[in-house]
């Protein structure tokens, strides 16, 4: 890994975050704002620009920033950005890398999550790792011999579109899902299970059992030596974790799962430090 200077920048659907990253001293400079989020693309673009040039000096050797869209990894552009109307198409890495003339790096928000927590996280010391996102939707990055793989497409690691059951493993296995049964938010269901609340404890059971499938299918097409939850549901995860325990159980190869660390996410900025890391991958 380099132990350069990066910037590493998190574009959400209403904020965009940066910061000067520097390993060792993690981060050095942090800015955050709130984005126009309905306005023209050159509007919110300029609002990147200036959020990474509230944080950006002379050691920077490499910008990285993740999207929650679908990425052409290899030419930096970005399709479809959530929440961001005005995004369809844009060339973000030309963009910045002629605003900044630095080396850019553009991917989509579940591989940034992956890879900040194999350069920081609970990932560190391991060459094989699947991060998965779990919040309103269900993304997954995957590290395969220390290095990120996205496949040919941005695609690799989506599991949440799988066909499972009668819907999707995202029907199941995300936020939504308690929206729909109980019909209340995850967070207020977080509330009630606090408190005991069986409605409550016997939803985070079921979530629990189709979560159980969903580590089940990403162990069978990565053989990951450690598989990171992270997301808003995560902070649920002592009320789903015994149903998604006794559903491993069925795993077919139960010495790989003895030897599977499973662990939640405890990086606040994980998302800022997994786009820095972006260019660490890229060798910067």
């Amino acid at each position: 890994m380099s132990h350069r200077t990066v910037v590493g920048v998190d574009l959400g659907g209403t904020n965009v975050r940066a910061a000067r990253v520097a390993e060792g001293n993690g981060i050095v400079a942090h800015r955050a704002r709130a984005i126009s989020s309905l306005a023209a693309e050159e509007t919110v673009i300029a609002e990147v620009v200036e959020t990474i040039e509230a944080v950006i000096d002379g050691q920077v050797a490499g910008i990285g920033i993740g999207v929650p869209s679908v990425v052409d990894v290899e030419k930096g552009i970005v399709y479809s950005v959530e929440n961001i109307p005005a995004w369809r198409e844009v060339p973000l890495r030309d963009i910045l890398q002629r605003h900044f003339g630095l080396p850019v790096f553009v991917n989509n928000d579940a591989n940034c999550f992956a890879l900040g927590e194999y350069y920081f996280g609970h990932g560190r010391g391991y060459q094989n790792a699947v991060g998965m996102v779990v919040g309103t939707g269900l993304g997954a990055g995957v590290i395969i011999h220390g290095k990120l793989y996205y496949g040919s497409n941005c695609g690799a690691g989506e599991i949440g579109p799988m066909p499972y059951r009668d819907q999707t493993v995202e029907y199941y296995c995300s936020g939504s899902r308690f929206r729909r049964d109980p019909g209340i938010s995850g967070g207020e269901l977080f509330l009630r299970a606090q408190r005991g609340d069986p409605q409550a404890l016997a939803a985070f059971a079921a979530f629990g059992r189709d979560m159980g499938d969903a580590v089940m299918i990403a162990c069978y097409a990565f053989d990951p030596e450690v598989l990171v939850l992270g997301g808003s549901v995560s902070q649920s995860y002592q009320f789903f974790a015994p149903a998604m325990h006794e559903r491993l159980k069925c795993y077919a190869y139960p010495h790989a799962l003895e030897r599977l660390v499973l662990a939640v996410s405890e990086i606040p900025d994980v998302a800022v430090f997994g786009a820095a890391a972006l260019c660490y991958d890229a060798g910067q």
